[in-house]
C-alpha cells in the first residue's frame, strides 16, 4: 500500500546505523515526524533508510510518499511507516485558524496508555 502525506517537519530523530546478520551489510536508518496540516493536525513519524535519508530540518514543508508495513513478534503486533519518497514542498499549512483545545473531540482517558 502506497500513500502520500504532506506536513511540516517538527522533530528529526538521531541517525541509526548497523551491520545485518544475514548479509553483513551496513545499514542506516533515521525517523523523522511531520505535522499535517489542517484544522486537526496530526503527527506522524516515518522511518527513511539507506539512500531514501534526506537532510531534513525542522520547520521544513515535506511531501512524503511512504509504505505501511505491519508484522507480529511474539504475539504483538508492529506498523512501520518507510518512506520511497521524501520531496522539499514550497506550500505551505492552508490559511485557516489553529483550533483550540476547546475545538477538539474529547478523547477518552486512560492513564495505562502514554498518549
Amino acid at each position: 500500500m502506497s500513500l502520500e502525506i504532506k506536513g511540516t517537519i517538527i522533530a528529526i530523530l538521531p541517525l541509526e546505523t548497523g551491520v545485518s546478520k544475514g548479509t553483513g551489510k551496513e545499514w542506516k536508518k533515521q525517523t523523522a515526524v511531520l505535522e499535517t496540516y489542517g484544522q486537526y493536525p496530526k503527527k506522524v513519524a516515518f522511518d527513511m533508510f539507506g539512500d531514501k535519508i534526506k537532510d531534513l530540518k525542522i520547520g521544513d514543508n515535506v511531501n512524503v510518499g511512504f509504505d505501511i508495513d505491519s508484522r507480529e513478534y511474539q504475539g504483538k503486533w508492529y506498523t512501520n511507516i518507510g518512506a520511497w519518497r521524501v520531496d522539499m514542498s514550497t506550500s505551505t499549512a492552508p490559511a485557516e485558524s489553529a483550533p483550540t483545545p476547546d475545538d477538539r473531540p474529547e478523547a477518552e482517558e486512560n492513564p495505562d496508555i502514554p498518549f
